[in-house]
């Protein structure tokens, strides 16, 4: 009512139209404040605004600190560092240098690689500086004109650098050549010649081992986004999709996957990232997969499975981490890869499959829609799988029970009479 009365008075002082009280009061009514049917409808939606705008700021702000912690990421790597190795056991890396520089990163390597050549050359250069500077071979030596140097035309430091690079790359421009004048120079020579091809087929074998290592080739297979747990062939399964991206096959492909989470033992021991083994199937077995198309794997729930214990509503505060590893040998190179990937409970999706993924065309070819490869459809799905064994063991007592036709069953006429 005060507010009423607050913009009668306004609209009539500050306005030459003719406000009345009735129309002021109309419009107060029906515009300026709603009925009180309308309240209830901009009140839901403020409330469905504000769970939006908060459910986004969690998101964006607080989404990545409140991501579960994995060992191996969704493509493959492993997250797990390695503190208080001692001296002794870092000096194992350089023994094996050859599988150290392999696993370097390709700026690490590229940066060996330009530093190997580059400090060879120099490396020699002032070798063959000090041969020309002991033989006094030097312009600033002022030798005779019957003066027979080591290496012909080496002036000064920079033409020292450039007969040890044309001396190790093998270029040859024949402006500086060795003499027989000196032996030491002679065995300089060998000694850069061999030491060159020795550094030259390393770091050329490290650069095209690098290039072909299996890991390019795992980049080419690819999983599912998300998990699913539904019925398949009348068991509760959790399914996977798995997809080879080339046309080229893996051949003796094995599938198998690691369950892993924390545990105590019954003595007390906290085991961290415990490992349980998940056996995965296809149609067709475990062993040798035909691997051309996609393939939807599973794994059956049953009494033996660590799943079987959890249901929908509990799944998501479980806390463990699905490691699921392909292991197979690329068909081009005869090398054995291995191709993993995680999921945590967030990804594993109750009640759901997947969604078709091959198709026949008219001419007769198989075509694979990846569109629909990570995509889900909602299916009817026990809660549980206690349910589901619990119901398949009512129907199976039902069914034990049956008729003997030999039985007959005498009636026995009752009276109220008593006979003393």
């Amino acid at each position: 009512m005060l507010m009423r009365l607050v913009l009668s008075a306004h609209l009539s002082s500050t306005t030459s139209l003719p406000w009345t009280h009735a129309a002021i009061s109309w419009e107060l009514d029906n515009v300026l404040m709603p009925s009180t049917r309308i309240w209830p409808q901009i009140r839901v939606l403020t409330e469905s605004m504000f769970k939006r705008l908060r459910k986004w700021v969690v998101t964006r702000f607080f989404g990545h600190s409140q991501q579960r912690a994995r060992l191996v990421s969704k493509d493959g790597r492993c997250n797990i560092e390695f503190g208080n190795v001692e001296a002794q056991s870092r000096f194992i890396f350089f023994v094996d240098i050859w599988t150290t520089v392999l696993d370097l990163k390709w700026r690490y390597k590229m940066t060996i690689f330009i530093t190997a050549f580059l400090g060879s050359w120099f490396f020699f250069g002032l070798l063959w500086y000090a041969v020309a500077y002991i033989h006094k071979d030097l312009p600033e030596f002022h030798p005779s004109a019957n003066h027979t140097p080591c290496v012909e035309n080496i002036n000064g430091l920079t033409s020292a650098f450039l007969f040890s690079l044309e001396t190790q790359v093998t270029i040859g421009y024949g402006f500086r050549c060795v003499t027989e004048q000196c032996a030491t120079a002679i065995f300089l020579l060998i000694f850069q010649s061999i030491l060159g091809v020795v550094v030259n087929s390393f770091m050329c074998g490290a650069i095209l081992a690098k290039i072909s290592r299996p890991k390019k080739r795992a980049k080419t297979i690819t999983f599912s986004k998300n998990a699913v747990i539904s019925k398949r062939g009348g068991k509760l399964c959790l399914l996977i999709r798995v997809a080879n991206l080339r046309k080229s096959l893996l051949i003796g492909s094995h599938i198998y996957g690691k369950l892993l989470k924390t545990t105590v033992t019954p003595e007390g021991e906290t085991i961290i990232l415990d490992q349980i083994n998940i056996n995965f199937v296809v149609d067709a077995g475990n062993e040798n997969l035909f691997f051309i198309s996609p393939l939807t794997i599973y794994h059956v729930i049953d009494h033996n499975s660590p799943f079987f214990h959890m249901a929908a509503e509990t799944l998501i505060q479980q806390d463990f981490e699905l490691v699921v590893f392909l292991d197979g040998t690329v068909e081009s190179t005869s090398a054995t890869c291995q191709v993993r990937t995680s999921y945590v409970p967030e990804e594993v999706l109750w009640g759901y499959r997947f969604a078709p993924i091959v198709s026949k065309t008219k001419e007769g070819k198989y075509r694979v829609d990846f569109h629909n490869f990570s995509k889900t459809v909602e299916v009817e799905t026990p809660h549980c799988a206690m349910c589901l064994y619990n119901e398949k063991d009512a129907r199976a007592r039902m069914k034990r029970g049956y008729d003997n036709p030999n039985f007959i069953l005498s009636e026995v006429n009752e009276t109220d009479d008593t006979k003393m």
